[in-house]
């Protein structure tokens, strides 16, 4: 294959399993490697064989370090893959973190049901285990934001701020054609990737940086079809909070242990310094999120507060690692707040709390950013009145919130607020990483509002660029 082309191995048609492999001149670079999440017949997509084999990839480029974006990463180490993995260096950081908390909680889930054996297959296996991890996390090399670098000859690779997490970037590739006939003689096609894209004046994270110029676009549209609620998320939690105790309840909020745990952090922070809230324990019951708050302390200057106001963020809260005292959390019925992962109840910690709390009326569940078909947090947001927790359907009597304040993704019109800082239009976009409805949205809003040429990319489907 000569001419280049773009093909979307995951994350066309849904916001999980980012995977957006470009290919020309006999290379081939990955952008993203994540895994599927939500409804069964994703989570079962993460087992089927790529459509190209992993060993004829040459690099991986990450954007950021979550796991829709970076979880595939052992299993395709595993499947073949020998090439290089770049990032910057806060996600490689952050993706350490993840990439061992999955690997061992696929480990953990296949050992219950074996034991259970609730499972057709003998014995159930995990996708990945430690050692795929160990065998991954040689393979990534780190580059600063704005540094240009070459992952494979002819192409050169730029990361800026993308905003949304620690670590997170938009991603410039320029790949020459200097063996493509149809093209001129040492002409380049730049192609920029949005990754996430994070909000605007959000409290930790900087605004993303604007691309100045690409040929060709590919973009999220997790929110695409939404316009954030224009509501202050610190007076929104303040009444939550306050209602809660008030009732004697507890405060429960599935939090993203990366990034969303942070922010939330953050606004109790500030409330409790304008003694806008009542004084209760606060809890961040995630190792993971432990460790992941721990690397801002290692990446001062890539957010905005100083080491001064981070260690009084954190000294807010308690920290519990250890099993035990997360299930002295659960059997405690006195007013508290618990952030606990993952953010949309499909394992973790948080599931043992929602079994213990979610029967009580007195108990409030905020859910605290996107919430994918098929999670036990999408169900909580349609207003399901039972929850299936270790093989039990579980009652939810608790006030549920879903204020769409606390998200890390860009809504539509950030989306366009963003795509303004291109100098000219690209001459082709493509929108990936969104459910149908919000593809389709911030599609009709950038052919009508830019005037740009897009098409929504469909799985598999190759894209001449």
């Amino acid at each position: 294959m000569v001419g280049l082309t773009l093909t979307s191995l995951g994350g066309a048609g849904t916001v999980t399993g980012s995977k957006h492999l470009l290919q020309g001149g006999g290379k081939s670079l990955l952008m993203d490697c994540g895994l599927f999440q939500g409804i069964k017949n994703l989570r079962e997509a993460n087992w089927r064989p790529l459509p190209v084999a992993a060993g004829s990839i040459d690099a991986v480029v990450l954007t950021h370090a979550h796991l829709d974006h970076s979880g595939y990463l052992p299993r395709l180490v595993r499947e073949g893959f020998a090439g290089r993995i770049y990032c910057t260096p806060a996600t490689r950081a952050v993706a350490e973190i993840i990439l061992r908390d999955s690997a061992h909680l696929q480990e953990r889930d296949a050992d219950f049901v074996n034991k259970k054996k609730a499972t057709r297959h003998r014995p159930a296996l995990p996708l990945y285990d430690t050692d795929d991890v160990e065998a991954t996390l040689p393979r990534f090399v780190t580059r600063p934001p704005h540094q240009v670098f070459s992952p494979l000859p002819g192409v050169d690779v730029t990361f800026r701020g993308a905003g949304h997490i620690l670590g997170a970037a938009t991603v410039t590739v320029v790949w020459r054609h200097r063996e493509d006939p149809a093209r001129e003689s040492g002409s380049a096609t730049t192609v920029a990737f949005t990754g996430d894209l994070g909000r605007y004046d959000d409290p930790l994270m900087f605004d993303p940086e604007p691309i100045a110029h690409a040929d060709v676009l590919v973009t999220e549209s997790t929110y695409g079809d939404r316009r954030r609620e224009t509501a202050d998320p610190m007076a929104t939690l303040a009444r939550i909070v306050t209602e809660t105790v008030e009732r004697g309840g507890t405060v429960l909020i599935p939090a993203f242990a990366v990034g969303r745990t942070q922010v939330i952090l953050y606004y109790l922070w500030q409330l409790l310094r304008e003694g806008a809230i009542p004084e209760v324990p606060i809890y961040v019951d995630s190792p993971m999120a432990i460790n992941a708050g721990e690397l801002l302390r290692d990446f001062p200057g890539r957010y905005r507060l100083d080491p001064a106001r981070t260690e009084e963020m954190f000294a807010i809260a308690r920290y519990t690692r250890e099993a035990e005292a997360s299930k002295a959390i659960s059997a405690d019925r006195t007013p508290k707040i618990v952030l606990s992962a993952s953010g949309m109840a499909t394992g973790g910690r948080i599931l043992h709390h929602l079994a213990a709390f979610a029967p009580d009326p007195r108990t409030t569940i905020v859910l605290a950013g996107y919430q994918a078909v098929g999670t036990r947090g999408r169900s909580l947001a349609d207003g399901a009145r039972f929850l299936r927790l270790y093989g039990e359907w579980v009652p939810v009597n608790a006030h549920v919130e879903n204020p769409h304040l606390f998200s890390a993704h860009a809504d539509g019109d950030e989306l366009i607020r963003w795509m303004g800082g291109f100098g000219a239009a690209p001459r082709r976009s493509l929108i990936v990483h969104g459910e149908p409805e919000a593809a389709a949205a911030l599609r009709l809003r950038m052919r009508r509002e830019l005037g740009w040429e897009v098409d929504v990319a469909v799985a598999n489907r190759v894209y001449p660029l």
